[in-house]
């Protein structure tokens, strides 16, 4: 149990009461949280402290608010832009679904163009709506690209590697090992306090082992776009799967990883090391029809988006608070687990768990009300409710 502090024999601005609260500590139907500005004062069960201002969340359950390491865009938008209203948008379109800390993910394009983004993105970082930059490519392996242009993939030689993190707030890279220099890559983004994701990979078993050891810590997206798993050859998903030091994405959204699969990969990895993530591109939020990715065309048919033509998933149209339903209804994952995957590992890896990722005293105040159904009713960023219009 968070337990209030000195300072909190003055009342709370707020107190929320009347539902199911994912505290720190435990899943309980007689939580509150207490609030004052923009942060938790104290959470726990029973009886509430006194407060300026009471809710009653009526019945639904709190959960912090969600973390997304991995999302492209959302509401017509993508993060792949000069425009930082443009990615604005695509940020205010998540936090209604309640994601209230994440990175814009860029996809792969000419160095001189991703600098370009990073420096247009940094203003959000700047303002608190972003929590930094992931560069998903262009270090990245052809024989497996998926939605990335295979035109502008390239070998992460030292020059590059240092451009791309020198042009702004760079928190993750994701690139395939087996590339000429991928190892001393990884080692570089590592040494610089990067977080470096293996993924677009069609790399054997020895040099990933080789990757993790060099200082790689994430698996991005699981399963998806790299060598699967064999009985004679563990690849990408047997080697970042099995490995302690590895911290693996998951999209589920039930159409990248079946159910199944997800709980088999849960249940190993544990809550210590499970994403999810969501992956999503600019179609989130926005009706199916035809956007891009980078520079390459995608198709978006119910709610599913591919590359005409080959039939390649283009990232996503999940949201963090289905992503959050489908684990728990379709997976079996509980509650409590379900919180550590969308929030509080998530924030860990990030470095940000002493800021956002539970309903803990001294946090930031972000958190998410979900009805019965799993669904966002309401959300809170930063100690103040946020329109859901």
């Amino acid at each position: 149990m968070s337990t209030p502090d000195d300072r909190t024999s003055v009342p709370a601005d707020l107190v929320l009461t009347g539902g199911r609260f994912a505290l720190p500590e435990c899943v309980t139907d007689d939580g509150w949280v207490a609030i004052t500005g923009e942060r938790i004062t104290a959470s726990g069960s029973g009886p509430a402290p006194a407060a300026r201002e009471r809710v009653d969340v009526g019945g639904g359950l709190v959960v912090p608010g969600f973390v997304d390491t991995h999302c492209h865009g959302g509401a017509g938008a993508s993060f792949s832009t000069t425009d930082p209203a443009a990615a604005a948008r695509a940020v205010a379109a998540h936090l209604r679904h309640g994601t209230t800390t994440m990175l814009a993910s860029l996809v792969s394009q000419p160095v001189p163009t991703l600098t370009g983004q990073i420096a247009a993105l940094a203003e959000l970082v700047t303002d608190g709506l972003l929590a930094g930059v992931h560069l998903e490519g262009p270090f990245l392996a052809e024989a497996r690209c998926g939605a990335h242009d295979p035109a502008v993939l390239r070998e992460p030689d030292g020059d590059a590697v240092s451009a791309l993190l020198d042009a702004g707030p760079v928190r993750m890279v994701t690139l395939a090992p087996e590339l000429s220099g991928g190892i001393d890559a990884v080692r570089r983004i590592a040494d610089r306090g990067v977080l470096a994701a293996l993924g677009h990979t069609d790399a054997r078993s020895e040099r990933l082992r080789e990757a993790v050891d060099a200082g790689a810590t994430v698996a991005t997206h699981l399963f998806n776009a790299m060598r699967p798993l064999h009985h004679r050859e563990p690849g990408a998903v047997g080697v970042l799967l099995d490995d302690d030091r590895v911290t693996v994405e998951l999209i589920c959204d039930l159409v990248h990883v079946h159910p199944d699969v997800v709980r088999l990969a849960t249940r190993h990895a544990g809550p210590g090391r499970t994403t999810l993530v969501t992956d999503a591109m600019s179609a989130t939020g926005a009706p199916d029809g035809d956007y891009t990715l980078g520079a390459l065309d995608v198709e978006v048919r119910d709610g599913v988006a591919r590359i005409p033509g080959s039939g390649a998933l283009a990232g996503s149209t999940l949201t963090m608070d289905a992503a959050f339903r489908n684990v728990v209804t379709a997976v079996g994952m509980s509650v409590a687990d379900a919180v550590h995957a969308t929030a509080t590992r998530p924030a860990r890896l990030l470095g940000l768990d002493d800021e956002v990722g539970s309903l803990a005293a001294g946090l930031r105040a972000d958190l998410v009300v979900l009805d019965d159904d799993c669904r966002t009713q309401r959300v809170m960023h930063v100690g103040q409710w946020v329109t859901m219009e």
